[in-house]
């Protein structure tokens, strides 16, 4: 209970800091509902500003989930942020891949440079970069984002006591899902609006990883989800390719919610395509209707066979599935986009103005929306000959501020009778007192910035790892199984909670963790919470947990927790995140090399994947109903098969309509065992998928007395390619 105690009190302190730093409360979420525009190069940037963009997102060097697009370099970023801030609008900086050891050095320094830089937002995955940011840029704020594969409200109340003010929500959640999020969230809740759905939850795709060594994770993904795969033989088919997600239709209902943010999505995208897509969701919000004219123009910028709201309707299926046929590059559509951010500025902040003219000399005084003010004087005015000049002629005159970030609000003239000034002298005023007024908004005070604390060294286990099995189904658990030195046998949960006595008496036997359900929306969780009461009387006390959001139900259910690769830890800190967060184990990522696992601080005992088809892809659309057109996937598995002739079984996520895609080649350790023990591991798994009871047996026979490695049926995985 210490453990629920402490991340209570940090709750709750997180939730009172983010309300103070940003003057947000609850009742204050329905005041604006900004749209966040993607800006993967300066000439991007100014096409979101210049549309209506309140934010924009962007990425900096190596440390960004985009690593295709142009992205910014350091001294660019600071360029970027001053012209935003000019205009009003907030830069939040992408820092949202996995980290390893050695490149800690250097985001180190990209998060002080972007502090100082005047970034108002950091969007972070990895546990570690955010321990970071906090330490470093505290005054910075902190989204968690998509990566991190937030989809209930104990994974947002997780991610607010770790000091994240906004929390990005999975692509796949409903309406309702989302409003019972936001309703009863302490933080800021931002939702995914338009642009490319990946088929597989984010953060949880290693697809490109194992075919490629690009990874996902790292900003390198190669899109294989776009590529055509066949079942069971190679077609000309797209089972993993959603169209693009289009919410325009909903944006005064989720308005309505709370949500704080909208997100477009497009840093891979071209500039033309940021301006019409952010240019029609500005038009949208901000007169609460949508044409025909707005759809034809997110049509003509980009989409796969149309566009899709399936997630966010409930209505999953056949019909969210298309692909990207032609470009849309006519001449002269395009050169009317670039027009909206090339030749022009728009006023984006307006201004007031108080002109003084007497006899004794002219000032003037432009003042923004926050209160900042500048005063430029101007020549002494004449006495007039003929006619003297007016308000109305003076405010004419100032009011002229095209082609500036500036609108004119209006003007307070106090002029002495009879007194002249000349145009070109008013103008002169004018642009002295905007320029002023630019270099005032640009600047930010100098932040105060931290040290990141030095890393205690853990060196691990010096034994050699001993064995974990991981099960998918209840005929796995072999005799054999049963009689070998396991240190912890994983179960899925719902086949424990099925049968409590054959529970009882697996755990009288051997050590169980159940093994939860790494996709458990709301609406799910109290049939969790259930499963876990029956499972603890029946004696089990461990529960293996793959996303940051089950964390704190599985210890209110008094569980132990152990930590499963579904939550990316990849080097030293998010090791010690674990020790933090109280685990019992953890799982790194086995994207890792083995020079890396054998580097990183084991500060919780540590386990790798030694055997078994990993999981590449987890999916809220059922793969097997795509084939069939019916979901029949509690009958049985299926498989991809892609141009290369590879295949990729296809099995059903526990007893939910959920589709988990497996490596075709099995990872296979068994013969060079020995390699492993060196690494300062606490065990090795055997994780058993599509294996008959037969087969399971065989495995356990080679963890014995290891066969020869096959390289038609088994891989060695990233552990000795790496990534690039």
């Amino acid at each position: 209970m210490n453990f629920l105690k402490k991340y209570r009190d940090r709750l709750e302190l997180t939730g009172k800091l983010c309300y103070n730093a940003h003057k947000y409360t609850i009742m204050e979420r329905n005041a604006m509902l900004e749209l966040l525009a993607p800006a993967g190069s300066m000439e991007a940037l100014r096409a979101a500003v210049q549309n209506g963009a309140n934010a924009v997102y962007l990425g900096c060097g190596s440390f960004n989930a985009r690593q295709g697009a142009k992205n910014f370099t350091p001294q660019t970023l600071t360029e970027a942020v001053k012209y935003c801030h000019v205009r009003g609008v907030q830069v939040h900086l992408t820092l949202n891949t996995l980290v390893s050891d050695r490149e800690m050095p250097e985001l180190t320094a990209l998060i002080r440079h972007a502090a100082v830089s005047g970034v108002d937002a950091f969007i972070v995955q990895d546990l570690a970069v955010v321990q970071l940011c906090r330490t470093i840029a505290p005054q910075v704020s902190i989204h968690g984002s998509t990566q991190l594969t937030v989809h209930s409200l104990s994974g947002v109340l997780m991610c607010a006591a770790w000091g994240m003010s906004r929390v990005v929500l999975s692509r796949e959640l409903s309406k309702e899902d989302i409003a019972y999020i936001v309703k009863n969230s302490p933080v800021e809740i931002e939702i995914f609006a338009h642009g490319a759905l990946c088929m597989c939850y984010s953060g949880q795709c290693y697809l490109s990883s194992a075919i490629g060594g690009r990874s996902g994770n790292r900003g390198r993904c190669a899109q294989p989800c776009r590529q055509s795969y066949g079942y069971g033989r190679w077609e000309n088919k797209y089972p993993l390719s959603l169209k693009d997600n289009c919410l325009v239709w909903y944006l005064k209902e989720l308005e309505s919610m709370g949500v704080a943010s909208l997100k477009l999505e497009g840093r891979m995208k071209r500039p033309e395509y940021v301006a019409a897509v952010t240019g029609v969701y500005r038009q949208a919000l901000d007169t609460g209707t949508v044409t025909n004219q707005m759809l034809q123009t997110l049509s003509a910028a980009f989409n796969r066979q149309g566009f899709t709201d399936g997630y966010y309707a409930g209505n999953t299926g056949s019909h969210m599935f298309g692909v990207r046929e032609d470009k849309y590059d006519d001449a002269k559509w395009l050169q009317q986009i670039r027009q909206t951010y090339e030749t022009t500025e728009n006023g984006l902040v307006g201004v007031r103005f108080q002109c003084e003219l007497s006899q004794m000399g002219s000032t003037l005084t432009v003042t923004d929306p926050e209160g900042r003010s500048c005063t430029v004087a101007g020549p002494i005015p004449e006495q007039a000959r003929n006619l003297p000049l007016t308000e109305d002629v003076l405010i004419s005159r100032l009011a002229k501020t095209g082609g500036t970030p500036y609108i004119f609000l209006g003007a307070d003239c106090l002029i002495e009778p009879g007194v002249t000034l000349s145009a070109s002298a008013i103008n002169t005023m004018r642009r002295d007192a905007l320029s002023q007024l630019t270099a005032l908004r640009a600047r930010r005070e100098q932040p105060r910035l931290g040290r990141p604390e030095k890393i205690i060294r853990f060196s691990g286990m010096r034994e050699a790892p001993g064995m974990t099995v991981q099960v998918t189904t209840r005929e796995q658990i072999t005799p054999a199984l049963l009689q070998m030195p396991l240190q912890v046998l994983y179960v899925p949960l719902y086949i424990l909670a099925l049968d409590p006595d054959f529970c009882r008496v697996l755990a009288s036997r051997v050590t169980v963790a159940a093994v939860l359900p790494r996709i458990v929306q709301d609406r799910e969780m109290p049939r969790l919470k259930q499963d876990l009461a029956v499972i603890r009387r029946a004696g089990v006390r461990q529960v293996l947990v793959g996303n940051l959001g089950l964390i704190l139900p599985a210890r209110e259910a008094g569980m132990q927790v152990r930590g499963d690769f579904g939550l990316n830890i990849y080097n030293s800190r998010s090791v010690g995140a674990m020790r933090e967060l109280e685990l019992r184990s953890a799982t790194l990522s086995f994207e890792m090399t083995l020079p890396q696992i054998r580097d990183v601080s084991k500060a919780v005992p540590c386990e790798i994947f030694a055997y078994g088809r990993l999981p590449l892809m987890i999916t809220e659309n059922c793969v097997i109903r795509g084939r069939t057109g019916s979901c029949t996937c509690n009958l049985g598995s299926t498989k991809l098969t892609d141009r290369t002739g590879a295949d990729f079984p296809v099995i059903r996520d526990g007893d939910k309509c959920r589709s988990v895609i497996l490596n075709g080649k099995k990872l296979n350790w068994l013969d060079r065992r020995g390699d492993l023990s060196r690494l300062g591991l606490w065990a090795l798994r055997l994780y058993f998928t599509t294996e008959n009871p037969r087969e399971v047996d065989q495995v356990l026979s080679c963890w014995e007395r290891p066969t020869s490695f096959d390289p038609g049926a088994c891989t060695r995985g990233l552990y000795l390619r790496g990534l690039e």
